[in-house]
């Protein structure tokens, strides 16, 4: 789940992140959905991360499939840091309170 913040960060401040990666909020849903199905196993867990991982997996299989606009070049590195050091504080700040207040089960146990 690391990598899941900064991805979602780097997809609005486009910099060497979003270049290597091309579309980082579905390799966040992917992340993310994956890293649910590996620590739930209740067949509405499956339903629901399972069909969120099946729609990244077909978007970015689409996504492939279109014709590609020009290649720009990477944004500064500038917009890489504060994506990851962003992404670092909103993945603590999410465990530390948000994952319990929003969504009512703690992460860790």
């Amino acid at each position: 789940m690391l990598p899941v913040f900064p991805l979602l960060i780097a997809t609005y401040r486009p910099g060497r992140i979003k270049a290597a990666v091309k579309h980082p909020t579905l390799v966040a849903v992917k992340a993310w959905a994956l890293s649910h199905l590996l620590v739930n196993g209740m067949l509405a867990d499956v339903l629901l991360f399972g069909g969120f991982l099946a729609w990244a997996v077909l978007d970015r299989i689409s996504v492939g499939k279109r014709p590609q606009a020009a290649a720009k070049a990477p944004g500064p590195i500038s917009n890489d840091i504060i994506a990851v050091v962003g992404g670092l504080v909103l993945y603590v700040v999410f465990v530390m309170w948000g994952h319990m207040a929003l969504i009512g089960v703690p992460p860790f146990g």
